[in-house]
């Protein structure tokens, strides 16, 4: 029943917007970075490293959360149209299945998203000529950064399902962003905890060596966490109301 409910999500995607916008922010953020590296190559001396912390301080803390919110407000918009969301209550489904095949596509959506910034980052690098081979905790950012944003969208989807507005979550999703950049740079020990925050630490935006395996441990199990209770709360929320305006 799950694979049904997730394929159905499939499907709205089909010919939608979605796809320019998830090749469209990559690519700006790649593009100002790689500006700013340009401008500033006389202080930013450590290549790959140095192009890294300009082109993901823009993806990772701006772009990319607000991308994640896009989906799940855009995975929610038909159910939001019409009252949708009685019909599909409606539908011999488990409830938790409702959830659960949203937040997997908006997951396969933002892996899709770190490869293609990924290889509009070398492609940027070899532009520039690096002498230097990649660097060797590129991996590591790619896939720590998409376990955190995992844990984004349980929380982005939660309030898309609750918010009818396809802005309003999209605006929360850049306080929330602004915010956790702010605490990263002030408090990183508890930044840790923040999931807006993990995806900077996880992305090496700020320190690019990789995070202790207690850290990295810690990052994860958050994020599991965040993801299992929000899944929870919608699932709850779907038993007791028998109704979604």
């Amino acid at each position: 029943m799950l694979r049904k409910a997730v394929l159905g999500e499939i499907l709205k995607l089909k010919n939608s917007f979605i796809w320019y916008v998830l090749i469209a922010l990559p690519l700006i953020s790649v593009l100002i970075g790689c500006g700013n590296f340009y401008l500033n190559q006389g202080i930013l001396t450590k290549q790959w490293y140095s192009l890294w912390t300009q082109v993901s301080l823009f993806y990772g803390e701006f772009f990319f959360p607000i991308l994640i919110a896009i989906f799940c407000a855009y995975i929610c918009r038909l159910e939001h149209m019409n009252h949708n969301w009685n019909n599909i209550m409606t539908l011999p489904i488990n409830l938790k299945n409702i959830f659960l095949s949203k937040l997997a596509v908006i997951s396969v959506l933002t892996a899709i998203t770190q490869i293609v910034f990924v290889i509009f980052y070398i492609v940027a690098g070899n532009m520039f000529a690096f002498p230097d081979s990649i660097p060797k905790e590129l991996t590591g950012w790619i896939v720590k950064g998409w376990i955190i944003s995992i844990s984004i969208a349980s929380i982005q989807l939660y309030m898309s399902i609750k918010i009818r507005s396809f802005a309003t979550p999209i605006g929360i999703s850049l306080c929330l962003s602004l915010f956790g950049m702010g605490l990263l740079i002030a408090k990183p020990s508890i930044g840790i905890f923040f999931p807006y925050s993990m995806l900077g630490s996880a992305m090496g935006i700020i320190k690019q060596s990789a995070l202790s395996i207690n850290d990295t441990m810690v990052s994860i199990c958050v994020a599991f966490i965040t993801t299992l209770v929000f899944s929870e709360i919608a699932n709850r929320n779907f038993k007791k109301n028998d109704v979604i305006s």
